[in-house]
């Protein structure tokens, strides 16, 4: 039983900004907007949507199955996922490209900054959906335009019941599109500003888009917790505090995780939740998004 994870393969070059971003920027002045953070930490790490929730699905147990593209430079990414026991099969080698790149700068409330490099990640969608029995379930992440499209038609297609989860990738998509995706999902998952979006593009609200086929929307709220809506009906369920907070890179990623893996074993998702926000609390105490450890017998799976 594995899940297919479509989305990013990237290398992230995180560094930290130890100042207020909001005491630098002045509102008045965005117009000609001229900005400069001098950032005295720098570290390289193993990222991308698809790397991070493959690297604590398979942690905690499950069997990921990540669909990627990685460019020249990917050799070393591959064998780390190799490592893990994770097949690299249905990840696609682009000779002429950089494999995708996130450069981040986080300052001390925890806001981020990013720039993308999309490299290889652009040619994703070359690789399709593997005609593969054993998937159960897959999560489409933010990969490469087409790539999304493509899959998640794919994906229904093949009556693969999947997470749309489209994260910093949504600002690509315009209305009918995102209503398109969110027709062929089968739920849908955003943070509380991804969420705000969606429902400005689509013309519908959290509540109207979880009274439709979905079986939940699930609203990501950092520290505070996740709120759950199903048949118009919110749900919060709270967060899980951290026992420090170092680095909120890949937060959401480990959350999805654990979203995935509750979903293949059917639990109900009120738990599926619940594991996510404790493992969001383990993931923001350590540096990057896959240098974090899981306890499973602590945490009751």
């Amino acid at each position: 039983m594995s899940a297919l994870i479509c989305g990013s393969v990237a290398f992230d070059t995180i560094t930290n900004f130890p100042g207020r971003f909001a005491q630098q920027i002045l509102p008045e002045q965005v117009h000609i907007l001229n900005v400069s953070f001098l950032v005295p930490t720098l570290r390289r790490e193993f990222g991308g949507c698809a790397g991070n929730i493959a690297y604590t699905l398979k942690l905690l147990g499950g069997e990921p199955l990540v669909m990627a593209a990685v460019g020249s430079d990917g050799a070393e990414y591959l064998q780390r996922l190799q490592s893990w026991g994770v097949s690299t099969e249905h990840i696609r080698t682009i000779a002429d490209s950089y494999t995708a790149q996130a450069i981040i700068i986080t300052d001390t409330d925890n806001n981020q900054i990013t720039a993308f490099h999309p490299g290889a990640m652009q040619s994703a969608h070359l690789t399709a959906v593997p005609a593969d029995k054993s998937i159960r379930l897959a999560i489409i992440s933010p990969d490469g335009r087409d790539a999304m499209i493509q899959h998640a038609a794919q994906l229904q297609a093949a009556g693969i019941p999947f997470v749309f989860d489209p994260g910093q990738g949504l600002p690509m998509f315009d209305g009918e599109e995102l209503k398109r995706f969110v027709g062929q999902a089968t739920w849908v998952t955003v943070n509380d500003y991804e969420g705000q979006m969606l429902c400005e593009r689509t013309g519908e609200s959290l509540e109207s888009l979880s009274r439709s086929h979905l079986r939940a929307v699930i609203v990501t709220l950092g520290a505070q917790g996740c709120d759950l809506w199903q048949q118009g009906v919110r749900t919060h369920i709270p967060g899980v505090v951290a026992t420090e907070v170092l680095d909120p890179t890949g937060c959401g990623d480990a959350f999805r995780s654990a979203l995935l893996y509750g979903l293949e074993r059917d639990w109900p998702l009120e738990r599926c939740i619940t594991l996510g926000n404790q493992i969001g609390a383990i993931k923001i105490a350590s540096r990057g998004g896959q240098n974090h450890v899981i306890d499973k017998a602590a945490l009751g799976v």
